[in-house]
């Protein structure tokens, strides 16, 4: 039997375990990043360790959240992290070089190796090829020191495209069609993987607006294979020698196979507040527009923004429609100033930002009150743009470049020509902003400078015999990580320090959590299914813990968060029949009795509700391994004891 092409990377980069489904697997870690939003408690993390110096091939810290400055906050984590990288060994992209996986897919990518990055959109890599992994800060600090990064082996989907693109259908429709089949947790436990003739119509960059959208499937990541089409870019990348050709074997065995015919696609739209509550665009065509948003790391490449510059040049932004622009790159930003393109763009009316996240985490640009606003980003959950009642909907740059000229929702089938962006032969290249580290005669003499925000990383304690907590919140089916940690402007800032960020943990579903659960002093989250979902931001399970969070108890996890909670020595649960939840409620009293019994015997865990009396069943499916980290209190604690 033939393997699949995520096996055979997966088979290469086996440190622990065996390829078998289900079943915990190690694996060894080429190349890691992290960003300004994730990186200083991941730094932070490395540091705790006491490794002198990384041990992967390549290690990236990108600067492209936190770029909003409107105190020193900001700037005193980007100068912790440029020194700390300096120190041990990290390359350092500095502010204004770009979105971390726009430029790491340009610069850094290599077909067939293992990326893990502190941001759930890593999986853009695997648009070149690559097993791109998004998992939490301290699981990338860990590797950074050298140790495999463990997952549950997935399930293998073949997502084969046959057919070709008609004109003004895009990437983002394809990625938005796997989402209406699949959902948001379709994914969960899978990698997506990506054959069929199809994918030869498809350039390395609307590979990575696919498989960076695969993020929101749930999906550990996706994958396309490296042929004729990565090779023509990475030569225009003057990289051709990190080539190689990988594919599935022609008897790979897959688990489950979707065919998706890319001529019958039409341009489609992800309405609030899930970016899998996707409608064609002609069904919401004529629907006003108050804002439109292009860029972010699904949607920023020189294609792309080429595409929008013919549509734009020579007319103007809708009266009315604000109409902002991020180019993903610095790379991206030169070539459209250099070729007239950014002046068609600037012309038209277009509100230039600079190459960074911006307003797809909610930095800058929020929406008016109620406003719709069409985005080319990849989520569109409540509140995420800063504005709580803004309508948020997920399009194409074709469809966002139509709809800021006319106005309303509009298919750009109807109104934009069949223009089409060749790939350069050359890219232009200059990595001035990025920082090579000291060398290791030289690491030494690196000063390490620490702001007054940056805290240390929370102290944690193995885990107690028995647990008296208190519920003390309990919320409903998708929560995501942005309702547990919310990002933004006022609140990113806070990502270095704990105590100052976990006054927000939750806010967004009730402003009282914070104050509660510090007074309880030991609590416990009660959730639906698929809680966690979106970022893989690990201060949406450290600021709990911070509060005093034992356990959290839901019907079903994503995946990145669950390995957070487990990694912050949080104990995740669920129901092992889903209808006890609703025999908890807030205030109830719940007690875990031989608790550390309990998850080493690997049963499930009862918990007894004393307020109502009710003895509660529920899984806790931990590895062995998984085991040993939750009763030594967490990750961090349990790697310094080995």
């Amino acid at each position: 039997m033939g393997l699949t092409l995520a096996e055979k990377i997966i088979k290469n980069h086996l440190v622990t375990g065996e390829m078998v489904k289900g079943t915990d697997i190690g694996i060894r870690i080429d190349q890691t990043l992290t960003q300004d939003a994730t990186g200083t408690m991941a730094y932070l993390e490395f540091e705790a360790m006491g490794i002198d110096r990384v041990r992967t091939e390549r290690s990236v810290a990108y600067i492209d959240h936190n770029t909003l400055q409107t105190g020193f906050e900001n700037a005193d984590d980007h100068r912790f992290i440029q020194t700390v990288c300096k120190k041990h060994g990290i390359w350092f992209s500095r502010p204004g070089n770009g979105i971390c996986h726009q430029v790491h897919l340009e610069r850094f990518g290599i077909p067939g190796k293992t990326l893990i990055g502190s941001d759930s959109h890593t999986p853009t890599g695997g648009g070149i090829g690559m097993l791109a992994i998004g998992a939490g800060g301290l699981d990338v600090a860990v590797a950074m020191g050298g140790g495999e990064y463990y997952i549950t082996m997935p399930r293998i989907v073949n997502v084969e495209l046959q057919g070709e693109l008609q004109e003004n259908v895009s990437a983002k429709d394809i990625i938005l069609e796997v989402l209406r089949i699949m959902s948001v947790k379709g994914g969960v436990g899978k990698i997506i993987e990506y054959t069929g003739e199809g994918i030869k119509t498809l350039s390395v960059p609307q590979r990575a607006t696919i498989t960076n959208m695969g993020a929101e499937l749930g999906a550990t990541t996706s994958i396309f294979p490296s042929d004729e089409n990565t090779l023509a870019f990475l030569k225009a990348q003057d990289r051709a020698d990190d080539y190689t050709e990988l594919k599935a074997d022609d008897d790979a065995v897959y688990d489950e196979h979707i065919v998706i015919n890319l001529s019958e696609l039409a341009p489609l739209a992800a309405c609030p507040h899930s970016p899998d509550a996707v409608k064609s665009v002609e069904e919401l065509a004529g629907m006003k527009v108050d804002q439109v948003c292009i860029g972010s790391c699904t949607n920023s490449s020189y294609a792309d923004l080429m595409k929008v510059a013919h549509i734009l040049k020579g007319k103007t932004v809708a009266d009315g429609v604000s109409l902002a622009i991020a180019p993903g790159s610095k790379q991206v930003l030169n070539m459209l100033a250099q070729n007239g393109a950014l002046s068609d763009l600037i012309d038209a009316g277009a509100r230039i930002l600079e190459s960074a996240c911006g307003p797809c985490i909610g930095m800058g640009q929020s929406p008016n009150s109620k406003g719709v606003s069409l985005r080319t980003f990849n989520r569109n959950f409540l509140g995420r743009s800063g504005t709580k009642d803004a309508e948020i909907y997920l399009v194409s740059p074709e469809v966002a470049a139509v709809s800021a000229l006319t106005g309303v929702m509009t298919d750009p089938r109807e109104y934009a020509d069949g223009y089409k962006v060749d790939m350069p032969e050359h890219f232009l290249i200059n990595d001035n902003m990025v920082i090579e580290p000291a060398s290791v005669e030289e690491m030494d003499k690196v000063e390490v400078l620490r702001g007054p925000n940056i805290k240390e990383f929370p102290k944690t304690s193995a885990m107690a015999e028995n647990i008296s907590a208190t519920c003390s919140l309990k919320v409903e089916d998708n929560i995501t990580t942005d309702h547990i940690m919310p990002a933004g402007a006022k609140i990113l800032p806070l990502r270095s320090n704990i105590p100052a960020i976990s006054e927000h943990c939750f806010t967004v579903c009730d402003t009282e959590f914070p104050s509660r659960a510090k007074a309880l002093g030991s609590s416990i989250i009660v959730g639906g299914s698929n809680y966690g979902q979106g970022s893989s931001r690990e201060h949406a399970a450290l600021a709990p813990l911070y509060l005093g969070v034992k356990a959290v108890l839901v019907k079903s996890f994503a995946r990145i968060h669950r390995a957070n909670l487990i990694n912050a020595g949080i104990i995740p649960l669920e129901f092992a029949d889903e209808n006890d939840y609703n025999n908890i409620d807030l205030g109830d009293n719940l007690s875990i009795e031989n608790v550390r019994d309990q998850i080493a015997a690997g049963n499930g865990i009862t918990i007894i509700n004393k307020t109502k009396n009710v003895e509660i069943k529920t899984n806790c499916a931990l590895t062995e391994r998984q085991k040993e980290i939750i009763l030594a209190g967490g990750l961090l604690n349990y790697t310094m004891s080995k």
